[in-house]
């Protein structure tokens, strides 16, 4: 036993310094300017961000644009593409215009940057392969196969849609959000952000709902160390594409 416990700490001390030392993310002038509303004295950025992540995942969740003929589809691969598109904007475009037109800010800041790719790289690649078995498990239970045989579709066109769809969600939560939270609030952001993450998954099947706080987590972990979104947005696109093309209804 002491030869197990001898032997791992080499192994932990080398992964600590691949790693590094723990990112840290000061506040600018800009970052700690503050609003009052009603005697609360808030961040102002920070405060914006979570106002317009609510709001875009309230409209998402409620399809306000999403057309009836689009609706009446249900989860339909077409049905899938287009809320994929809708989040382009909603999801893409309206954080980056509030980044740029508001903050007056890099976006670089909020996650679009390459980040420290050496270490998001092969954290994504383990990630995926470790739960490929898992997804593929999962996409064989009925409730899974239920609800996520509807939206197949051949792999290239679920990728399109996939990453439409989650690397606008990945910036919009775990960018655009959590490194707004992570200049006010410290690491508790990545909790934090993690939390309107779960409630968008709040009609899928019970598994991955109870699952996704801990996914969102570590989605979350791996960008705060790296400082960037693109790692675990290629995680979820690919872990995503397998589970919806691997769905089949019994």
């Amino acid at each position: 036993m002491t030869t197990d416990v001898t032997s791992a700490r080499p192994l932990a001390g080398r992964i600590a310094r691949w790693l590094g030392p723990a990112p840290t993310y000061p506040a600018t002038a800009a970052d700690e300017r503050t609003a009052t509303l009603g005697g609360l004295e808030l961040p102002l950025r920070a405060t914006i961000a979570v106002l317009v992540v609510v709001t875009a995942v309230c409209l998402d969740w409620s399809r306000t644009f999403i057309p009836r003929e689009v609706l009446d589809l249900g989860r339909a691969a077409p049905a899938a593409r287009y809320q994929a598109l809708e989040r382009v904007v909603l999801f893409g475009l309206v954080p980056l215009i509030v980044i740029v037109a508001v903050f007056r800010d890099r976006l670089e800041r909020y996650g679009l940057g390459i980040g420290r790719w050496r270490v998001g790289v092969p954290i994504a690649v383990a990630g995926t392969l470790v739960m490929a078995p898992i997804v593929a498990w999962l996409a064989s239970r009925p409730e899974f196969a239920a609800y996520y045989a509807p939206s197949r579709a051949p792999v290239g066109e679920l990728l399109v849609t996939n990453v439409l769809d989650l690397v606008p969600t990945e910036f919009l939560i775990r960018g655009f959000l959590m490194f707004a939270l992570l200049r006010a609030i410290g690491p508790l952001a990545v909790v934090v952000a993690t939390l309107p993450f779960v409630f968008s998954h709040l009609s899928k099947p019970e598994i991955e709902l109870l699952s996704t706080f801990f996914g969102g987590l570590a989605y979350g972990w791996l960008n705060w160390r790296t400082g960037s979104i693109w790692w675990s947005a290629a995680a979820h696109v690919a872990i995503v594409t397998l589970l919806v093309s691997t769905a089949t209804p019994g």
